[in-house]
């Protein structure tokens, strides 16, 4: 008989986590979340590992990160390759489930689709710790994410110090001016087509085997109104202000001001957030020059601020646009193994 090399397949099993901080949540979104985890070579019950959390992108949950795709690695790939290479030291991977059914939580509290910040936070991680065999103090903790994730990382980097020790932020949503406002027009006009009904939309888009391409610039800020101006007034559509009239496309300011004070270069200006992030053993951003988000110039200018305020940090550009950009995870995951193992 032929002898076959069999490739080996990184370790990857399943938690569910039960999700007591999501029960009641406005959208009736599953409580209990199942997320996948990576767990290194090496690991066994009698040996402890520092761990890192990885948030996916908005329309997209932790399972994305095991998708198999011709000529590129998934993430745990990556991190086989890099620990096998002598590159990255071992750690813990979780990748957690926030999503809801506007395509996603930004990471926050939200009274218009539940408490995930909390719930990350506060029930997720302790739940990890209290489950697999993990370093479980703050200097052992790490976590990052792109596009939406990079911003939950980032934001909740600032906001929990005291829970992780090092962050990566990929092409996370900033400058809220330039990434999110440009696509107001295209949104509007996608909503004039429901007549300005936001439920009758969510409900057709649910309905559609193929979601329309041009549906989705509406989708995503839905899904960031609900997750930076909820609502619980009577008559607000689906418990959601949007920071436009739909009619005219005309911002609306009280709301604007409301998603600006999630925007991390107008919460780097608070010298509380300032603080938290000095107290980071490693800040890690990077960003692709071509970025269709503009995010790009986002980027430059919280790293411009963060030297500013002598926040030490690290801040990298790479040739390439906003999508397919995982192979930058073989840059964050070396350098946040490197500062959490010790």
């Amino acid at each position: 008989m032929r002898n076959c090399n069999l490739k080996k397949y990184p370790r990857i099993i399943e938690v569910a986590v039960p999700g007591v901080t999501l029960e009641g949540n406005p959208l009736d979104d599953p409580t209990e979340r199942r997320m996948p985890v990576y767990l290194p070579p090496s690991y066994d019950d009698k040996k402890r590992f520092p761990v890192i959390y990885l948030l996916a992108g908005f329309a997209s949950k932790g399972q994305s990160f095991l998708n198999y795709s011709f000529g590129r690695q998934s993430v745990p790939e990556i991190a086989d390759s890099l620990i096998a290479d002598g590159k990255m030291q071992e750690a813990i991977i979780v990748f957690p489930d926030c999503m809801t059914r506007y395509g996603g939580s930004q990471y926050v509290d939200s009274a218009a689709t539940g408490n995930y910040e909390s719930y990350l936070v506060h029930e997720v991680v302790p739940f990890i710790d209290r489950t697999l065999s993990t370093l479980a103090e703050r200097r052992h903790r790490a976590i990052a994410g792109k596009s939406s994730g990079g911003f939950g990382a980032l934001r909740l980097g600032m906001k929990h110090p005291g829970t992780f020790a090092a962050v990566a932020c990929h092409s996370g949503d900033m400058a809220f001016e330039l990434c999110y406002k440009p696509n107001f027009p295209a949104a509007a006009r996608v909503l004039e087509q429901y007549k300005g009904d936001i439920a009758d939309f969510i409900s057709s888009y649910e309905k559609a085997l193929k979601k329309p391409q041009k549906d989705f610039a509406l989708l995503d800020l839905i899904g960031m109104a609900a997750a930076y101006s909820p609502s619980g007034k009577n008559g607000s559509q689906e418990g959601i202000r949007l920071p436009f009239k739909p009619y005219t496309c005309e911002p609306v300011d009280d709301v604007w001001q409301e998603w600006l004070s999630f925007d991390p270069i107008v919460m780097i200006e608070q010298e509380k957030y300032r603080e938290a992030l000095r107290s980071l053993e490693f800040l890690y951003l990077d960003c692709g020059t071509l970025d269709e988000y503009n995010l790009q110039f986002g980027h430059r200018i919280f790293a411009a601020k963060a030297t500013l305020y002598k926040i030490a940090h690290r801040y990298e550009e790479f040739m390439d646009t906003h999508s397919n950009t995982s192979y930058r995870y073989g840059v964050s995951l070396p350098a946040l193994s490197e500062i959490i193992a010790g």
